[in-house]
């Protein structure tokens, strides 16, 4: 396989797994508006309910992706460009499944916040299994890392903006444990002095 095949496969792979995840988690947020309202922190946990939000955020999303999709001016040997391929896949599909094996895992306790307000559901359960065992925050874990992948992959001021954008996951995490914090009381204290949030002890997952 030469080296245009093999470029073409991951960018193919990967934004046929992006679509994949993309479908999933939206199916998750529209199931997530037919639940009963649960506890909400924050100034725009109401917000996530109403439909003007998710217009706005896929107009800014799509917006972004479509005119933002131009080549990096950037030159690599076909050694580096191998390399550069493979570091990214190794961040960008384990990323990718781990997002997916994390929103799974949730099932209907899944739904989208902000990093301003969160909202839980009515009779909401604390999901602790799976990669929830691992880390507190597997999506965001997992799209941390996928994102810093789909930069190496396909090098565009897009995935530069999302790169740089998934940091900002550390305040949505924040919001939802605060959220699950007065939700579960001593149950979320105890999960937390055993689940670290976002780095996985090599300990742990040696068990699993």
């Amino acid at each position: 396989m030469n080296l245009s095949s093999f470029d073409s496969m991951i960018r193919w792979l990967g934004g046929l797994l992006a679509y994949v995840a993309l479908v999933i988690v939206l199916y998750g947020v529209w199931r997530g508006t037919q639940r009963e309202a649960g506890r909400t922190t924050g100034r725009t946990g109401i917000w996530i309910r109403s439909w003007w939000f998710y217009l706005a955020s896929s107009l800014l999303f799509f917006g972004i992706a479509f005119f933002g999709w131009k080549p990096l001016p950037l030159t690599f040997s076909p050694a580096m460009h191998v390399t550069v391929l493979i570091v990214g896949s190794l961040l960008y599909f384990p990323g990718m499944f781990f997002l997916l094996w994390a929103r799974l895992t949730l099932g209907k306790n899944y739904f989208v916040s902000t990093g301003f307000g969160a909202q839980l559901f009515k009779e909401h359960q604390l999901v602790t299994s799976g990669p929830y065992a691992i880390v507190r925050h597997p999506m965001y874990m997992g799209l941390i890392l996928a994102a810093t992948g789909s930069l190496l992959i396909y090098a565009t001021w897009t995935t530069v903006y999302f790169a740089g954008f998934a940091p900002l996951m550390f305040f949505r995490a924040r919001r939802e444990e605060t959220a699950l914090a007065a939700e579960f009381g001593n149950r979320w204290l105890e999960y937390c002095r055993r689940v670290p949030a976002f780095i996985p002890r090599l300990r742990k997952i040696a068990k699993l």
